[in-house]
């Protein structure tokens, strides 16, 4: 049985998410989930293993090269907490009723690198009030954002929704990172602390800096 925390009247196993994605910062965002004991945790991906994965989603190995990751994640995080109710979808989001499947998750963490994925995540979310932890990596350049809808600026205002910049390569330190981080804000979040939500967090390589975040109304 995995050694849960249990702060403050808190009890990850009472608690549902879901992970959009299971590259590398899906891999370690539901890795640090299943390891703190989150109760029930549901996948999404539709890619398939390649090479170039090898270097940061540490879940899988030369042999899963061309299986579908989704699978090979739920199995081997059940692995890890055999106490988890661990869900594997294979789909694309393109659209916010592609999401319904989170509709029971009290948090929705996204590991993706299109924003057709994001703006159908951040409308599911909004429409549902329900939090939204997004991140990004670029190098060693690298961001993570909680959003609840109705209470802070959304991934827009946030900058997280800007042309997409596509990255050869991204640096599995920086994706271990940012990772670690999402599933430190989410985890935060459903201990009930929001003080960080509506802050962007970049990590440049050499620290992490917080920017509140505010709507252009208020800018």
């Amino acid at each position: 049985m995995i050694d849960r925390i249990t702060l403050q009247g808190f009890d990850p196993a009472d608690k549902k998410a879901a992970v959009l994605g299971c590259g590398g910062l899906g891999c370690n965002i539901a890795t640090h989930l299943v390891c703190a004991g989150i109760g029930a945790l549901t996948l999404c991906d539709f890619d398939t293993v390649s090479e170039s994965n090898l270097n940061r989603q540490f879940l899988y190995t030369f042999e899963d090269i061309g299986k579908e990751k989704v699978f090979l994640a739920r199995d081997r995080l059940a692995a890890i907490n055999p106490d988890a109710r661990i869900d594997a979808i294979h789909k694309k989001i393109k659209a916010p009723e592609d999401l319904d499947f989170a509709a029971g998750a009290d948090i929705l963490f996204l590991a993706v690198d299109n924003n057709d994925a994001r703006r159908a995540a951040q409308e599911f979310c909004r429409a549902r009030g329900k939090a939204l932890v997004n991140g990004g990596v670029n190098g060693f350049f690298g961001t993570a954002y909680l959003y609840l809808p109705g209470r802070t600026p959304d991934l827009s205002a946030a900058g997280q929704l800007t042309a997409e910049n596509p990255q050869t390569r991204s640096v599995s330190s920086t994706v271990g990172v940012i990772g670690a981080l999402e599933a430190h804000l989410g985890l935060r979040y459903l201990l009930g602390d929001t003080e960080n939500a509506g802050k962007l967090h970049v990590f440049d390589g050499g620290g992490i800096t917080l920017l509140p975040i505010r709507n252009k109304s208020e800018q």
